[in-house]
């Protein structure tokens, strides 16, 4: 079992922190996002998004890996977000939609230049909920969300993630979505399966934070809401340090 794989399966709730390079803009913002990150100490700094170019990914990377030693996961959005400095990569198959771009296409055509990277490979099924909101996921993936209120779908749909050999399962509501995912369908999923669970997208209180804990998040993200409120971060220490 690799480093990240002990980390994600050793029982105890974590944060990450998601950074998409095409928002930050300028390298004094990521700077300043890098030290509050530093000061949070989140399990991952996740780096990734839908639209983000190999040149932005690049500098991202190579800007954490020299002032911070939080261990960087790639989120990725395509085939060509990939990167030899990261520690590791989710290898994400979109098993809520139907697109075999998502569920395979990409996978096969980065797969090899992985292998090359020896980067470490976390097998995460990406599971889309609806967060009210047109998320860029969605449209560039040409998929539907499963809806909130579709919790038999949603558990189905990680069984079945599970059964493939996955080793954990990312649910979320997208970047900017208005609603996060509901406890209760959090809860029924992870009562039906046995590896870790994801939860991210629309969480933007420290209210939140602690439902998708309770309910049995493994691993909350946050990302959108750090992006319009970078202080949002000094709060997460103080709750977790709580």
């Amino acid at each position: 079992m690799n480093e990240l794989e002990q980390l994600l399966l050793n029982g105890k709730k974590k944060l990450a922190i998601l950074i998409d390079p095409e928002k930050t803009h300028t390298i004094e913002k990521l700077k300043g996002l890098i030290e509050k990150i530093n000061i949070l100490s989140p399990a991952f700094i996740f780096v990734g998004g839908s639209t983000v170019s190999e040149e932005h990914l690049d500098a991202c990377i190579r800007l954490i890996k020299n002032n911070s030693s939080v261990p960087i996961i790639i989120f990725p959005g395509s085939q060509t977000q990939v990167h030899e400095l990261a520690d590791g990569i989710l290898f994400l198959s979109l098993i809520s939609g139907r697109n075999p771009d998502y569920l395979i296409g990409h996978q096969v055509k980065s797969a090899h230049i992985i292998k090359k990277m020896n980067l470490e490979v976390i097998p995460t099924g990406y599971i889309l909920i609806d967060g009210e909101k047109n998320s860029s996921v969605a449209y560039v993936s040409q998929t539907t969300p499963i809806p909130n209120d579709q919790n038999n779908i949603a558990v189905q749909t990680a069984i079945a993630g599970e059964m493939l050999g996955l080793k954990t399962i990312f649910m979320d509501a997208g970047s900017g979505a208005y609603k996060s995912i509901p406890t209760e369908m959090i809860a029924e999923v992870k009562q039906n399966i046995s590896i870790p669970l994801i939860i991210g997208g629309g969480i933007k209180s420290i209210e939140e934070v602690e439902n998708a804990y309770s309910a049995g998040a493994d691993i909350v993200v946050i990302g959108n809401k750090i992006e319009k409120d970078i202080d949002f971060l000094l709060d997460l220490k103080s709750y977790l340090k709580a």
